[in-house]
């Protein structure tokens, strides 16, 4: 068993995203926090919705980015208030992270 654990975050991007894949509503993206820049960290996007990923969907998510929970891990949520400068009123942000390990294969 791989002993290298990293975390990963959910959150919904209310206005979209850029990266990797232009999405032009809101959509949840999951991402695993590792070394190296942003931009190259595994990264997961849902089509534009604001439902939150099921349990199912985010094990799948990550399966496909080559990770899967790490022993006894559990999904953690905080809240958080959106940053100032959004075209849109100021408003809360559902964070969801979770310790994920690397799949012993890889990506599948």
């Amino acid at each position: 068993m791989s002993k290298q654990i990293f975390g990963a975050q959910l959150s919904l991007r209310c206005c979209g995203t850029t990266a990797p894949d232009r999405v032009a509503g809101p959509c949840w993206q999951l991402y695993v926090a590792q070394f190296g820049l942003v931009g190259e960290w595994p990264t997961f996007t849902w089509p534009t919705s604001t439902e939150i990923p099921t349990v199912d969907q985010r094990l799948e998510a990550l399966e496909c980015l080559g990770f899967t929970l790490a022993e006894a891990a559990e999904w953690e949520w905080t809240e958080h208030t959106g940053p100032d400068y959004h075209p849109h009123p100021v408003r809360v942000l559902l964070l969801g992270a979770v310790k994920v390990r690397p799949l012993e294969s890889g990506a599948s």
